[in-house]
């Protein structure tokens, strides 16, 4: 099992800034890929990004490319999701997820454990 922990989120305006962290514990953290994952109300869970076991090969969701940045420090057992240029149409529940495999998955069924969420609202 793999616990996944998500903090960082919360309240911010257009264009301002905000770092998610999710902090792994449990099995081997450097095993496996890591995700970011959101949900807005009324709308289907979609993929934001996503990055390899040795933190290369980033992958990105068109709509946040340029904007969002995915890294993870496997000494620390965390996963980081830098957003800058924040829009109103980022507010959603922001998820962290681990799959095991050795690529960057966009698919949700390739997530084996996931994260309660941290919520982020961008007010206009």
């Amino acid at each position: 099992q793999v616990q996944l922990v998500e903090s960082g989120g919360g309240l911010a305006q257009a264009g301002a800034s905000l770092r998610l962290s999710c902090a792994a514990s449990g099995r081997t953290f450097s095993n496996y890929t890591m995700g970011w994952f959101r949900q807005a109300p009324g709308k289907e869970r979609e993929f934001v990004a996503s990055i390899q076991r040795t933190n290369i090969l980033p992958y990105y969701a068109d709509s946040v490319k340029g904007r969002f940045t995915i890294s993870r420090d496997n000494a620390k057992d965390s996963v980081y999701l830098q957003m800058n240029s924040l829009k109103p149409e980022d507010t959603a529940v922001y998820y962290c997820a681990a799959a095991q495999g050795f690529g960057t998955y966009s698919e949700s069924h390739r997530y084996d454990y996931w994260g309660q969420g941290t919520q982020v609202t961008v007010s206009s």
